[in-house]
C-alpha cells in the first residue's frame, strides 16, 4: 500500500497537468502556439485546446473589429491654413501569426501608422477640399493604411474624418463668405422678380388700355381688399393721368371761354365810347 503512493502521486500529478493544459478560446478569439520558441504552422481555437506547458506559450489575439479613435493632428493644408482633424479607424486581425511575428504591438503600431497617414494625406489637399470631399479622403486614407497594414495581418475597413477643428478667424471668414454668398443669390432672386412682375405689369397695362373698364373693375377690388381690415381712411383710387388731362382741359376751356368773354366786353365798351361823339357831330 505504501509503494503505491509514489503511483498516485504521479498519476495526480500528470492529472493535474493535463487539467491546467486545457485551455478554452471564444469563438472571436485564436491562439498563436509557440512550442519551444518556434511557432506553429496554424493558430488554434475556438474551443477547448491543450497547451502543454512550459513546451508551449499560447498568445490570445482577438478577431473581432477593434474601433480606434485617433487624436486630434495638428494639419496644415496645401494653402497654409492650420487646422485640427481627429479620425476613427476600424481595423481586425485576419491572420493572427502575422499579427504576432511580424509586428510587436499591432494596435500602437497601427495607431501611430493612422496619425502619420492622417498627416501627410490631409496636408496635400485643400481647405475646401477638405470641408467638401469626406469621402474621397477616407478612401484615399484607407487604401493606405490597408495596404501599409497588409504584411502585419491587419485588415483596415474603414477610415473616417470624424472633427475639423477650424480656427476662429477662419470661422468668421467663412461665415462672411457664406453671408455674402447668400446675399447674392437673394439679390439675383429679387432681380428676377422684378423682372417676372414688370413684364407681367407690361402684359396688364395693355390690357387695361384696350378695355378701359377692366381699370374701373381693378379699383373696385382694391376697395373691396381694403375694406376687410377694420379701416377708418378709405382711398379711392383713380386714373392719375387721365384725370390731369381731363382737369388740364378743363382750365384750357375755362381760359378760352373766359378770353372770348373779355374780348366781347372790350368790344362792347368800344362801341359805347364812340356813339356820343356822333351825336355831337349832327346837332353842330
Amino acid at each position: 500500500m505504501i509503494q503505491q503512493y509514489p503511483f498516485l502521486i504521479v498519476v495526480f500529478i500528470l492529472v493535474m497537468y493535463v487539467v491546467g493544459s486545457i485551455k478554452i478560446l471564444a469563438e472571436y478569439e485564436r491562439g498563436v502556439i509557440f512550442r519551444l520558441g518556434k511557432l506553429l504552422p496554424a493558430p488554434k481555437g475556438p474551443g477547448v485546446i491543450l497547451v502543454f506547458a512550459p513546451i508551449d506559450r499560447m498568445v490570445r489575439v482577438g478577431m473581432r473589429t477593434v474601433v480606434m479613435d485617433v487624436p486630434p493632428q495638428d494639419v496644415i493644408t496645401r494653402d497654409n491654413v492650420s487646422v485640427k482633424v481627429n479620425a476613427v479607424v476600424y481595423f481586425r486581425v485576419v491572420h493572427p501569426q502575422n499579427a504576432i511575428v511580424q509586428v510587436e504591438n499591432y494596435h500602437y503600431a497601427t495607431s501611430q501608422l493612422a496619425q502619420t497617414t492622417l498627416r501627410s494625406v490631409l496636408g496635400q489637399v485643400d481647405l475646401d477640399d477638405l470641408l467638401s470631399s469626406r469621402d474621397r479622403l477616407n478612401a484615399q486614407l484607407q487604401k493606405i493604411l490597408d495596404h501599409n497594414t497588409d504584411p502585419w495581418g491587419i485588415k483596415v475597413s474603414a477610415v473616417e474624418v470624424k472633427h475639423v477643428d477650424l480656427p476662429e478667424n477662419m470661422q468668421r471668414a467663412m461665415a462672411r463668405q457664406a453671408e455674402a454668398e447668400r446675399e447674392k443669390r437673394a439679390k439675383i432672386i429679387n432681380a428676377e422678380g422684378e423682372s417676372l412682375a414688370a413684364a407681367a405689369l407690361g402684359d396688364a397695362s395693355d390690357t387695361m388700355m384696350a378695355h378701359p373698364l377692366a381699370l374701373q373693375l381693378r379699383n373696385l377690388q382694391s376697395l373691396v381688399e381694403i375694406g376687410v381690415d377694420k379701416n377708418t381712411t378709405v382711398v379711392f383710387p383713380s386714373p392719375i393721368m387721365s384725370t390731369i388731362a381731363e382737369l388740364s382741359t378743363f382750365i384750357a376751356g375755362e381760359s378760352a371761354a373766359a378770353a372770348g368773354a373779355r374780348s366781347i366786353l372790350a368790344a362792347d365798351g368800344k362801341s359805347i365810347a364812340v356813339a356820343p361823339s356822333t351825336v355831337v357831330s349832327d346837332v353842330a
